[in-house]
């Protein structure tokens, strides 16, 4: 593919299934690698991707979580199952699938966005408009709640959301 290539918008998909994933990545035994962590993951109910000459090659899926934000019970949409084909990163297309979803997880009704990455993708997600967070965020697992390992990042979803203060507890498998 060269380097002027055309880009496709992002669309919603109607299914995104491992063979989908392995379109995208490959299919080896642990493509988002974040296997090292041994978490137990949901998958994402929402799907947005783009296709590229008939080929699978970015997706970004959501998925509505409840939590508890320090002393609040209400929701966040998760956004997970980011991938972009290895030879086509660097080009916009995470940044086009992470729009996609995030523009229809507004009309989902809750204030925030919560996605979980790898430390070196905490500088992609910043460039995109995600904010670390700094407090401790508990996932639950099959035998109880764990603090994630990952970085958590959170990002508005509604004009004047903001992250409050204190400890995040997610009341699910994280996404």
């Amino acid at each position: 593919m060269t380097e002027s290539l055309e880009l496709p918008p992002a669309a919603r998909l109607d299914a995104f299934t491992p063979a989908h994933l392995a379109e995208i990545l490959g299919d080896g035994p642990d493509p988002f690698g974040v296997g090292f962590t041994g978490l137990t993951w949901l998958p994402k109910e929402e799907h947005f991707g783009i296709r590229l000459d008939g080929r699978l090659v970015a997706h970004a899926g959501l998925r509505r979580l409840p939590v508890c934000l320090g002393d609040t019970e209400t929701e966040v949409i998760g956004v997970g199952g980011v991938a972009v084909a290895p030879e086509l990163r660097g080009r916009g297309l995470a940044r086009r699938a992470v729009a996609a979803a995030l523009a229809h997880a507004r009309t989902m009704g809750p204030r925030h966005g919560l996605l979980f990455c790898r430390p070196p993708l905490v500088a992609l997600y910043a460039r995109l408009g995600w904010r670390e967070i700094t407090e401790d965020v508990w996932v639950e697992q099959p035998a109880g709640p764990v603090r994630m390992p990952l970085p958590s990042l959170w990002t508005p979803l509604h004009d004047g959301a903001e992250w409050p203060p204190g400890t995040v507890r997610l009341r699910s498998l994280p996404m």
